[in-house]
């Protein structure tokens, strides 16, 4: 087998692989004999069709899962062989099968090189989740407005009308609702901070390919919720192409952000044995307990 390397940019790779007749001949005999098993021809049992009447009438079908059968296999031969480090699925082109010899492309991005200056005691802030008796009384508020009760009094009738015994017992559960939404905000603040540090800290280029993927995954959705609002054809189209234009930034960062933290995971030996859980996940509690913090005042 032949394999020529070409470096295309930074990542991108393409690889042109030559398979030799003997290993096509080979693989094409045993797609046959698995053909040949259950292969329905009139005049025949199956198992006992000549091998030149299957030529004829599967010769196509034979052809197809040879090349099936090949290249997955002769693709991991040749990046095993020239030592490269696929970050996804390659793009399989230029297939050809001609007198016996199979010839094919490969384009794929390989794993960037990425250098972290630090990762472990970023500085980051902890706001306070405590809740005054003012932001209690503005909620108070809100929930007034929200009823249009203008001219009513909060007060324990209020609170009834609410669903609580008592204003005491409403004000109370409110500051806990409060505290815990105050909690969840502080908690992602926090990340984004851990995240803003590790991009400002960390140099790589980020696979294109990984980009078009998680993109196309995001439009898609998009695309299905646009149908449910009942839109037309071209429609949808114009709308999904705007979205294109504004969600690319933003993916390009998710996926620089999750190879960071796959880099990470694998200098610290973070993994998991449960596919519910999520390694960028663990890495980010890893960074939060080497963090150094501090307390707004």
């Amino acid at each position: 087998m032949k394999v020529e390397v070409k470096k295309v940019d930074a990542l991108k790779r393409e690889m042109n692989f030559e398979i030799p007749r003997e290993r096509v001949t080979e693989a094409m005999d045993a797609v046959y004999n698995e053909i040949g098993k259950h292969a329905k021809v009139k005049g025949f049992r199956p198992g006992k069709v000549p091998r030149h009447i299957l030529i004829t009438s599967h010769g196509q079908l034979a052809k197809d899962e040879t090349i099936k059968k090949i290249i997955p296999q002769a693709y991991h031969e040749g990046v095993n062989q020239h030592q490269i480090n696929p970050i996804d699925l390659p793009e399989i082109s230029d297939v050809n099968l001609k007198d016996g010899v199979l010839t094919f492309k490969a384009t794929l991005d390989i794993r960037p090189e990425i250098e972290i200056n630090t990762y472990k005691g970023i500085t980051v802030e902890r706001k306070k989740s405590e809740v005054t008796e003012e932001e209690v009384l503005k909620t108070l508020e809100f929930f007034k407005k929200g009823r249009g009760e203008q001219e009513v009094t909060i007060d324990d009738n209020f609170a009834k009308g609410m669903g609580f015994p008592s204003l005491e017992e409403f004000k109370t559960a409110l500051k806990r609702q409060l505290e815990s939404d105050k909690d969840r905000n502080n908690r992602m603040d926090v990340d984004n901070q851990l995240v803003e540090a590790l991009l400002k800290n960390a140099k790589l280029v980020v696979p294109q390919s990984l980009v078009k993927r998680q993109l196309h995954h995001r439009l898609n959705e998009a695309v299905k919720r646009l149908k449910t609002q009942g839109l037309k054809d071209e429609e949808i189209k114009t709308k999904a192409e705007e979205l294109r234009v504004q969600l690319e930034p933003s993916v390009e960062r998710e996926v620089k952000i999750y190879l960071i933290l796959d880099e990470i995971a694998k200098r610290e030996n973070i993994s998991s044995t449960d596919p519910n859980e999520s390694i960028p996940g663990k890495v980010m509690e890893f960074l939060l307990k080497e963090a150094k913090w501090s307390d707004t005042k």
